[in-house]
C-alpha cells in the first residue's frame, strides 16, 4: 500500500477512471475490458483496502478477471483480443512519441507482454473456463 496521501488519491482516481472505461468496454466491443479492469485492480490494491475489497466482490471482477487472477487462464479468444488491443495501444503510443529510447522501451514491453502470456497464461476452452468459474476442477 502506498504511504503518500496524494499518490493514494491519484491511484484511486485512476482506478475509478479505468473501472469506468472497463465497464464501457463491456458494452462497446471496440474498447477492451480486461486491461482496464487489471489497471483498476492494480490501483486499488496499492491505494485502498476498502476499494480493493469492493472491487474484488463486484460482478465485473468476478465475470472478467477472477479466473485470470486465481487460475492464470483465459479463453484463447479473450487472450488474443487482449494481446492485439494492448499491442495496438502500445504501438500507437510508441509511434506518437517518436523517441528512440522510448521506442526501445515500448518494444521491450510488447515482447515481455507476449512472453508472459505465452509462458504463464494457459488458454482454455470456454467450457473449461466456465467450469473453473463455477468452482469445478478441470483436468
Amino acid at each position: 500500500m502506498v504511504k503518500s496521501k496524494i499518490l493514494r488519491v491519484i491511484l484511486i482516481i485512476i482506478g475509478f477512471i479505468s473501472l469506468g472505461l472497463g465497464a464501457v468496454g463491456v458494452i462497446l466491443p471496440i474498447l477492451p475490458t480486461a486491461p482496464f479492469l487489471l489497471l483498476t485492480s492494480f490501483c486499488f490494491v496499492r491505494s485502498s483496502e476498502k476499494f480493493n475489497r469492493w472491487f474484488l466482490n463486484s460482478k465485473l471482477y468476478k465475470k472478467y478477471l477472477e479466473n485470470f487472477a486465481k487460475h492464470k487462464v483465459m479463453t484463447l479468444k479473450g487472450e488474443l483480443i487482449l494481446l492485439i488491443l494492448v499491442s495496438a495501444m502500445l504501438t500507437t503510443t510508441m509511434v506518437l512519441i517518436n523517441n528512440k529510447v522510448m521506442t526501445i522501451v515500448f518494444v521491450c514491453l510488447i515482447a515481455l507482454k507476449y512472453l508472459y502470456f505465452v509462458s504463464c497464461v494457459k488458454p482454455v476452452t470456454k467450457e473449461k473456463y466456465y467450469k473453473l468459474k463455477e468452482g469445478e476442477e478441470c483436468a
